[in-house]
């Protein structure tokens, strides 16, 4: 419809209960973006009684405690209809809790809240943030994140009762729904996320599409006229179509269909007209601006609401909330007298678990991390990290994940433990395919649910999956990204293959704590760094080719890691400061040699985490790289973006400034400059000014 169409008259004709509820989400939400000026309200409205239905007949949620690890989890992959979850968590009454989980005694969402939708310093910003507002599980916006989560909260799930149930004694069995749209079907991550739930035959999972045929650039048959259901019916998921979004009798049978299904997830494709009742319903301009008052006038005539903003009518918070309360308090209660019994028959079963859901490590959790003995031929760094990672994985069972198909390569499968497959929930070896994007939006949902996922690929392959990591890092994530083969150390595989600019991509990140180890026992200390913090996610940066395992008899103890930068080896009253990275550390450890056999003085700094380095007090930093030492060299083989900052003006930089070559990795270093000879003249030439 256009701007001047006539509003369908008799909207609200029933004057029920139900519709009351359902005009009141859907006028909050055109309330809130006029206010604001700005944001997407024809989705809310459309899908309001998909909200209504799912809320009040069948999420298992209890308002007041709305962290029980039992819950049903609801999703808004469609992050720009977010008026439309904050709608919900007004209505259902749910309580603010504190960054601790610690309740506030203020409701989540207030009408206050809503009314300052999209301001600064509201909990109703544009898109929902995790940790922001209580209620929201997931960060969303970037279409098809959503998606990828929900899978992962449904794989963890199955995990956490693989584990943790035992007869009697029902601990997890919650369902995850997610809201998902147009857009999320045609991005390629939500594609991956659904052909890894349907191989799981996740059935707790059910994702309710909004079929509305609309984008911002007009109708989706611009670019996308697919069969979306014959899809999933080819990834094996079951496919139940509501053909009008209104009809809640057809709604509820689609939930009670997910609901005894149970050998596949479920998609609901809900058919809708965005913006529905107002003069601009079917139509692009419904979608992501305000519809303006003239039309919102109309729009509230049309279902026979009073001229009034921010309207909700008397009794139905009430009734919402009851709905809601009424049937997830009861479980809810229920889940913790369960939990009372099942606390004295597992005990220690039930000690992991309160761990689990405290965020916290058995005492004992890095007793078996191994220190490894000074060797020149050393190993590969992620070799060592294979190593590590399984003398943590034994005394932290909660700490699994895998590889988007290169776990014999990343190192990150965990001996002796199954895979976790549909016939398997309780493996702990993840296998996410080649699917790298989709492996990162899964992890993220693993973690979201208290697990301490990572997942793993080749450095390069970071580019596939981007956009999880940055929603890891907003959301203060603790899940672990293993990324090897870090440099053009990479050798014959070539220059696709050879990151260059992924450390300052990474390291421009906030957030995110990027750390590229020099030796084994570098690697042993920056896993022992990453688990016992968990408060954001890590990059870890390992290498293909074999390092020298470092003497610490002879040099710095690896404990400098944890704070990010450290003095490895050091002279009398140093006259250039050599700083490294990962395999480069060893190289730079010649050149100090060669430069002290020619009565130069010289430091080695390594620093393996430029975020860990940059939280140190200002004495530390100095301590590592005083002020007066202005001769200085970085040496990295990556781009060397960002260097600047602790070399200074006069400093010197050994690093890429283009992409590698195919060859082995020795005439590599060679080609590129990454010599002890080549470091150490460019030393000199940085002590000349």
């Amino acid at each position: 419809m256009t701007d001047t169409a006539t509003a369908p008259a008799g909207v609200h004709e029933d004057g029920s209960p139900e519709r009351l509820a359902i005009d009141t989400i859907r006028t909050l939400s055109m309330d809130a973006v006029q206010r604001a000026n700005s944001g997407h309200p024809g989705t809310p409205m459309a899908l309001a009684p998909v909200g209504w239905t799912l809320w009040t007949k069948f999420l298992r949620y209890d308002p007041d405690t709305p962290d029980w690890p039992n819950r049903d989890r609801f999703v808004l992959s469609v992050g720009h209809a977010s008026m439309l979850l904050y709608s919900l968590l007004h209505l259902a009454g749910v309580k603010e809790l504190d960054r601790t989980g610690k309740p506030t005694g203020r409701p989540a969402v207030s009408l206050e809240d809503i009314e300052a939708f999209r301001q600064l310093g509201s909990k109703t910003p544009g898109h929902p943030e995790y940790r922001h507002t209580t209620g929201v599980e997931t960060t969303t916006g970037p279409l098809g994140q959503g998606c990828g989560n929900s899978v992962g909260m449904a794989i963890a799930e199955r995990w956490l009762a693989a584990r943790y149930n035992k007869p009697g004694f029902t601990l997890f069995d919650h369902d995850v729904y997610s809201l998902c749209g147009d857009g999320d079907m045609m991005e390629g991550v939500a594609s991956e996320a659904a052909s890894l739930a349907g191989h799981l035959k996740l059935s707790n999972l059910c994702w309710i599409y909004d079929s509305n045929h609309i984008s911002i650039e007009g109708g989706t048959d611009l670019a996308f006229d697919e069969d979306v259901g014959k899809r999933f019916l080819g990834y094996g998921w079951n496919v139940i179509h509501v053909d009008d979004a209104n009809d809640v009798a057809a709604l509820t049978a689609a939930f009670d269909a997910f609901r005894k299904t149970d050998d596949r997830p479920t998609l609901i494709i809900v058919h809708s007209v965005i913006g529905w009742g107002s003069p601009r319903a079917g139509s692009e301009k419904a979608h992501g601006e305000p519809l303006g008052v003239e039309n919102i006038a109309k729009t509230k005539e049309a279902y026979g609401w009073p001229a009034k903003d921010f309207y909700v009518p008397e009794g139905v918070q009430a009734a919402f909330e009851q709905a809601v309360a009424g049937r997830g308090r009861p479980l809810r209660e229920e889940w913790q007298a369960t939990l009372a019994k099942y606390e004295e028959v597992e005990p220690a079963l039930a000690a992991e678990l309160d761990l689990i859901l405290a965020g916290k490590l058995p005492e004992d959790w890095d007793a078996d991390i191994p220190v490894f003995e000074a060797d020149e031929k050393g190993l590969a760094s992620r070799d060592a990290g294979g190593k590590v990672l399984n003398a943590i994985a034994k005394r932290v069972p909660w700490l699994i994940g895998g590889s988007a198909d290169l776990a014999p390569s990343t190192k990150t499968d965990i001996k002796g433990a199954a895979s976790f497959e549909a016939n398997n929930y309780g493996g702990a070896n993840f296998h996410f395919g080649v699917r790298e994007h989709a492996m990162g939006a899964v992890v993220n949902g693993m973690t979201l649910s208290g697990l301490r996922a990572y997942g793993s690929t080749f450095f390069v392959f970071l580019d596939y999956m981007r956009p999880p990591v940055r929603l890891s890092a907003l959301m203060e994530l603790g899940c672990t990204w293993v990324y090897t083969h870090d440099s053009i150390g990479v050798g014959e595989d070539g220059p696709t293959h050879q990151p260059i600019e992924h450390l300052a991509m990474m390291r421009a990140t906030p957030g995110i704590d990027t750390i590229r180890p020099a030796d084994a026992n570098e690697v042993a200390e920056a896993w022992r760094a990453i688990v016992s913090d968990g408060q954001h996610p890590t990059a870890l940066i390992l290498s293909r080719q074999a390092l020298p395992t470092l003497d610490r008899s002879k040099y710095a103890s690896a404990a400098g890691v944890a704070k990010g930068a450290y003095v490895l080896a050091d002279s009398p009253d140093p006259q250039v400061i050599l700083i490294a990275t990962g395999s480069e550390v060893s190289l730079v450890l010649g050149a100090y040699e060669q430069l002290k056999s020619e009565g130069i003085a010289a430091r080695v700094v390594s620093m393996p985490s430029w975020f860990r380095f940059e939280r140190q007090d200002a004495a530390y930093r100095e301590s590592v790289l005083p002020a007066k030492i202005t001769a200085r060299v970085a040496v990295e083989m990556a781009g060397g973006f960002g260097w600047d900052r602790y070399v200074g003006a006069k400093g010197r930089t050994v690093t890429m400034s283009g992409y590698g070559a195919s060859a082995p990795a020795g005439k590599l270093m060679e080609a590129f400059g990454f010599t002890v000879g080549n470091v150490a003249q460019v030393a000199k030439e940085a002590l000349q000014g």
